[in-house]
């Protein structure tokens, strides 16, 4: 009887640890492959930009709305970039490969460099958070560069950056537009829950379970989770479980 039931309390322990490895990223290390993934297999028939809804074609030239405007990173406007919806800094400071280098970490002149780079280069750990497809949307180039690492708030007073796209970005905080928000707060929830290196604030969390609640899931996320899971094999349990 004992033996037995060591025999069925290993089993389920093997099939929780199982069941939590397959609820993160472990099949795409590299954030180069991540991009050609979504090219090539997730928006082949829904090429617009998270923010703006801007459309773009196959060459990710961008077809701005009209009344967008840039004033800067002119050129990056023209072009889609992958933005992190978290942003790669925000989850990479925890590794220490990041904030204090590595001894791996040395260039061709013998100099020692920390950051993205050295994360990237050491941890395999970090190259699956950065790589992970749930987590990485289409933008418009100046409007990714602009947002940069800033966390989303709600800055009423504040002027729209882009003109007709309601991009605000204000003293280091960024106002997305309400199309926007509902696949925002669910991917904040998703890399909070399936990463245990991230957390966020109480303040955060607050404002993402609102917007989870506030913006329903739309048929298109849907489809965006699905052909996500066929490729990197985990779900995002905030969308599917809508």
């Amino acid at each position: 009887m004992i033996q037995a039931s060591r025999f069925i309390l290993g089993t389920v322990l093997v099939a929780v640890m199982a069941t939590s490895a397959a609820a993160q990223n472990q099949s795409i290390d590299s954030f180069n492959k991540a991009k050609r993934y979504l090219e090539r297999e997730v928006y082949t028939d829904y090429r617009k930009t998270i923010y703006c809804d801007a459309d773009y074609d196959e060459k990710k030239y961008i077809n701005p709305p009209i009344g967008f405007i840039s004033e800067k990173y002119v050129k990056r406007s023209k072009k889609v970039e992958w933005e992190h919806i978290v942003p790669a800094e925000n989850f990479g400071r925890i590794f220490v490969e990041w904030r204090d280098g590595d001894q791996a970490c040395v260039d061709s002149k013998g100099k020692s460099f920390k950051g993205r780079n050295c994360a990237r280069k050491v941890n395999t750990a970090f190259r699956y958070m950065e790589s992970d497809l749930h987590n990485l949307f289409p933008a418009i180039g100046s409007v990714n560069a602009l947002r940069s690492n800033y966390n989303f708030t709600v800055l009423p007073e504040a002027y729209p950056t882009f003109g007709s796209c309601d991009m605000r970005i204000e003293g280091r905080k960024a106002h997305p537009p309400e199309i926007a928000r509902g696949q925002i707060a669910r991917t904040y929830l998703y890399m909070d829950s399936t990463y245990s290196r991230y957390s966020m604030s109480k303040s955060q969390r607050k404002l993402m379970e609102t917007w989870d609640t506030m913006y329903p899931v739309t048929g298109w996320e849907c489809k965006r989770v699905s052909r996500i899971k066929q490729i990197q094999g985990n779900d995002n349990p905030f969308v599917s479980n809508e």
